[in-house]
């Protein structure tokens, strides 16, 4: 099977735990994550092949997030270690609801540093899908390599695959982020957005086509908006749809989003869908939609557990949730 190439941050995310008794402050548990990290993880955890590439900290958060990805099954030739910055933070608080609000400690960050010449002389060979999201667009020269990295891929025949997964706190005050979403929105074939993301790419007075109509203009073949547990919506270039979500308990956001991603891109490598016949698969909806099942059901098992690798599920556990939930 062709592999899927996740490139961006891996980071550590300390989740805040309620400690028992009196006004204890609360521990933060450290994980491993980062948005492309995790889609990484679950593309392996679903039984696809799966490679991360990034810039990872020579301390010992880096080993940390290193041995992790190559415990989970994630191949890592295309990991640069560095000593000139250290590994990316971010403190993560739950509401009731489960939704997080996050502090980051970067940059200065290791991941920040990757540029072109970083990539290997054959990391775009035999590759099904490039994945990448905005936090990898946040300073110029990092947004320049995420970018050069898209359209290296497109020339390999590679899938493009953007997710934005924004945070608004990671962007510089002076720092306008549309500019350089829109330069890697046009780069995508495949785009998932929240709801929250959608309203976000709107000028003042846009509408959804039109919205759509300047995203048809870029490599763009379609487009998903998430919504939580309400039903998700989809738009190609000659249809629109929506699709309803599975009912749980939330009690960890973190990573779901990077999980429906893991699975979506897995099914489209186990089913050979490539560049060449992606607008074929599009048009079968029925198919479609299964493909679109199978990854919101990734999203619902994760956001049922704490933490980031460790919430992802693997193929047999989505199959059986599936199965035994409407």
């Amino acid at each position: 099977m062709a592999s899927i190439l996740c490139f961006g941050e891996a980071l550590i995310d300390f989740h805040a735990q309620r400690q028992a008794g009196g006004n204890q402050p609360p521990a933060f548990i450290p994980f491993a994550g980062g948005a492309p990290a995790n889609v990484a993880v679950a593309v392996a955890r679903l039984g696809a092949t799966s490679r991360f590439a990034g810039m990872l900290s020579r301390d010992m958060f880096g080993d940390f997030l290193l041995t992790s990805l190559r415990d989970l099954g994630v191949g890592t030739d295309d990991v640069v270690r560095t000593d000139e910055a250290n590994t990316a933070l971010a403190f993560v608080a739950l509401d009731e609801k489960g939704e997080r609000s996050f502090s980051f400690y970067r940059p200065p960050a290791a991941d920040l540093l990757f540029r072109p010449h970083h990539f290997r002389v054959d990391t775009f060979d035999g590759l099904a899908v490039f994945h990448v999201c905005s936090n990898s667009l946040t300073e110029a020269a990092i947004a320049d390599t995420t970018i050069e990295g898209m359209r290296r891929a497109r020339v390999a025949g590679a899938l493009v695959s953007f997710d934005m997964n924004l945070r608004p706190a990671l962007w510089p005050r002076d720092e306008a982020p549309l500019p350089r979403l829109w330069n890697a929105l046009n780069e995508a074939d495949i785009i998932k957005l929240s709801a929250e993301e959608f309203a976000f790419v709107h000028a003042d007075g846009q509408s959804d086509d039109d919205v759509l109509e300047r995203l048809w203009r870029g490599e763009a073949k379609v487009l998903l908006v998430t919504d939580g547990g309400e039903p998700m919506r989809w738009f190609t270039r000659n249809a629109r749809g929506s699709l309803p979500g599975w009912h749980v308990e939330t009690v960890d956001t973190t990573a779901a989003g990077d999980a429906f991603v893991g699975g979506l891109l897995s099914q489209l490598a186990s089913q050979s869908v490539t560049r060449a016949n992606l607008s074929a698969l599009l048009a079968d909806t029925p198919r479609f939609h299964d493909l679109l099942r199978f990854a919101a059901a990734c999203g619902a098992i994760t956001v049922t557990r704490k933490g980031s690798f460790t919430a992802i599920p693997d193929e047999a556990e989505v199959r059986a949730f599936m199965e035994h939930h409407t």
